[in-house]
C-alpha cells in the first residue's frame, strides 16, 4: 500500500528537550524531560481531587512533555465522532477486523511548577486498517470517502484521561507503523491549541501481531522499521508505546503533559 502521495507525514507540535522542561519550570533540578521524574508531592493528608486540579500542587511529570502548535495536523478529517470504540463504521457498523488495542491517554497541564491533570481536553484518534488503508480517503489504490472506521475522539476527563478501544494498526510503504493523535484545548482567552503527532510501537511487538492474521494477508516484506521512519526520529523515542499483553490483545497507556 502506498500512501505516498497523501501527505500524513508532518508533525505538528514538538515534544520539549530536557533543558527546554528545565526551563519551563524554572531550572528545577529535579525535573528530566520525558522521564517519570517527581516534581514535588503533596502533603499525605490532601484530598486526592485537589493534588489533581490544584495549580499550586506539582505531581508527576509526565513520561512525555510536549508543546502544542496553532494549526491542524495533515491527514486530520474532523468526523465529530464522540466515541470510546473506534473499531467500526457508524454507517454499516462493520467492525475492522485485527489484534484488539484498549489505549489510554493521561493527559496534564504543565505550567510554572506545577503539573496537574487536564480535564475537558479532546484527544482524537485515527490510523490505517490492518492492511494499511485508511478510512474517508483517497489513495491509488483506493477510495474510502465517506467511510469512518478507526475515527474517533474522546474528552479528558477529572483525571485527564481518555480511553479507547482499537485494533492494532497496520503498516504501508514508505512508513513505520503508527497511530496519529492530536489534543486540542482551549486558554481562557478562547483560543484554541492542539498539539497533533503520532504514536509508534516496538518493532518485535509489530513482528508478533502481524503473524496472525488478518495482518499475514500483507505479510511484512516490505515493513518498513522505526529507526528507518524520518517522524519517529525526530520522537526521541518518546513518542513509542510500551504494549502489554491482556486478555482481549493488548493495552498501552501514553502519558503527556502540554505546556502553554
Amino acid at each position: 500500500m502506498d500512501h505516498s502521495g497523501i501527505d500524513d507525514d508532518r508533525p505538528i507540535g514538538r515534544v520539549l528537550t530536557r533543558r527546554e522542561v528545565l526551563a519551563l519550570l524554572g531550572g528545577s533540578a529535579l525535573v528530566v524531560a520525558c522521564a517519570p521524574t517527581v516534581v514535588s508531592s503533596p502533603p499525605a493528608t490532601a484530598p486526592a481531587a485537589a493534588a489533581a486540579t490544584s495549580p499550586a500542587v506539582a505531581t508527576v511529570l509526565p513520561s512525555c512533555v510536549v508543546r502544542p502548535a496553532l494549526t491542524e495536523g495533515p491527514y486530520f478529517v474532523d468526523e465529530k465522532l464522540n466515541r470510546s470504540d473506534i473499531r467500526s463504521d457508524p454507517v454499516t457498523n462493520a467492525v475492522k477486523p485485527g489484534a484488539m488495542l484498549a489505549l489510554t491517554f493521561l493527559v496534564s497541564k504543565v505550567s510554572g511548577s506545577a503539573c496537574a491533570a487536564l480535564a475537558n481536553a479532546t484527544v482524537d484518534v485515527w490510523h490505517c486498517d490492518a492492511l494499511g488503508v485508511y478510512s474517508d480517503a483517497t489513495d491509488p489504490s483506493f477510495n474510502t470517502k465517506g467511510m469512518k472506521f478507526l475515527r474517533g475522539y474522546q474528552t479528558t476527563d477529572a483525571s485527564g484521561t481518555a480511553k479507547f478501544t482499537t485494533i492494532w494498526p497496520g503498516w504501508y510503504q514508505g512508513r513505520a507503523v503508527h497511530i496519529h493523535f492530536k489534543i486540542r484545548t482551549a486558554a481562557a482567552n478562547g483560543q484554541v491549541a492542539d498539539f497533533t503527532s503520532q504514536l509508534f510501537f516496538p518493532d518485535a511487538m509489530n513482528d508478533a501481531v502481524f503473524a496472525s492474521a488478518p495482518y499475514t494477508q500483507k505479510g511484512t516484506a516490505g515493513i518498513l522499521r522505526n529507526n528507518g521512519d524520518s517522524i519517529f526520529s525526530q520522537s526521541g523515542g518518546k513518542l513509542t508505546l510500551s504494549p502489554a499483553k491482556t486478555a482481549d490483545g493488548y493495552g498501552a497507556t501514553f502519558d503527556i503533559g502540554i505546556t502553554a
